[in-house]
């Protein structure tokens, strides 16, 4: 890894704990044991440092999503385990949730991280895209419009993590699986059952 890799992800995890303002570039610099000049020879300034910090995290996202899928064959069995995925990483990683909480209200007044967010969104969309077209061109799924449905699935997603601000208990393990079953019903995907062991 790079040193500016480590930089941004160090930026990344400073940001998730504790929030984009009240993290500095010398509580960067120091996290890596380094100098604010080295950090500075990487990353001119704190907006530079916040987008390395998005890059590492939009990476980090379409690595863990490739490699959870790689070994499912079964179309189906690749949406749900995404949907999972993401639910986990939306609501129930709170440092995720944090960090890109942080990034979209950010993305309200600065141009580039909206910019920057909007790609990262776009890109997560024709993910999504693919992996539901593939279902339906396969036969494994029934659902006219995969466009608009995988649209309301991903606005149902990010109007959780929306939620969870003010309604904390929706980022607790036991609401991990029922929200995935509603997000794969929009779909048109039966969700797992509930475990029922003792």
């Amino acid at each position: 890894m790079t040193r500016s890799a480590e930089f941004a992800m160090a930026a990344f995890q400073l940001f998730s704990q504790r929030g984009l303002d009240a993290v500095t570039m010398d509580d960067i610099a120091a996290s890596q044991q380094a100098t604010k000049g080295s950090l500075y020879w990487h990353y001119k300034s704190k907006d530079e440092i916040i987008e390395a910090a998005c890059t590492h995290y939009y990476k980090v996202w379409h690595k863990e999503a490739q490699r959870g899928i790689a070994r499912i064959n079964d179309p189906i069995g690749k949406i749900r385990h995404i949907i999972r995925t993401s639910v986990h990483s939306c609501l129930i990683d709170e440092h995720n949730r944090i960090f890109t909480m942080e990034i979209l209200a950010r993305s309200l007044h600065d141009e580039s991280t909206r910019k920057g967010w909007r790609g990262f969104f776009d890109s997560v969309r024709a993910f999504y895209l693919a992996l539901v077209e593939t279902a339906v061109e396969d036969g494994a799924l029934d659902l006219d419009e995969v466009e608009p449905a995988v649209d309301a699935m991903l606005s149902a997603m990010e109007g959780y993590k929306l939620r969870a601000v003010f309604e904390p208990d929706l980022c607790s393990r036991s609401q991990e699986q029922v929200i995935a079953n509603q997000l794969l019903g929009l779909l048109n995907i039966e969700g797992a059952q509930p475990d029922r062991t003792s």
